[in-house]
């Protein structure tokens, strides 16, 4: 701790003990630890406001980069005109792109379908089980 070892340490603790007395000691002990701790409090917040400030810097260039690239509409910017709303084809080709996803739609159901099927067969009844030879033969003796 600031460089000073055990036997200063000890050496500065047995002069204060001299020189302020035993009922001041403790006194003075606590009053550095309080100073100490707020020595340490003001040095996070310090850290924290640096790391918030520098977070913040951060995202301000990333969002400059954006808009200069393209990517991020700045909010003060104009909104969209019916013009870059307009559909890019007309209502025929629009009709048929309808109807091919209604028609992959089905296929994909069909497909489904058959999947489940294969997955999940439906359970056989124990009474509808096949009849072994012996129980056949059973039947005949009878």
């Amino acid at each position: 701790m600031f460089g000073i070892g055990m036997t200063e340490m000890l050496l500065i603790a047995a002069l204060a003990l001299i020189v302020l007395g035993p009922k001041k000691l403790p006194d003075l002990a606590r009053s550095l630890g309080k100073g100490f701790a707020e020595f340490k409090r003001a040095t996070n917040e310090l850290k924290n406001t640096i790391e918030v400030e520098t977070r913040a810097e951060e995202v301000r260039l990333t969002k400059e980069k954006l808009e200069k690239e393209g990517k991020l509409t700045p909010p003060d910017s104009a909104p969209p005109t019916d013009e870059d709303l307009a559909p890019q084809f007309t209502s025929e080709e629009a009709a048929e792109r309808i109807r091919q996803a209604k028609l992959a739609q089905a296929q994909y159901a069909e497909e489904d379908a058959e999947i489940e099927q294969e997955l999940d067969p439906t359970p056989v009844a124990a009474n509808d089980a096949p009849e072994t030879e012996t129980a056949q033969e059973q039947k005949q003796d009878v």
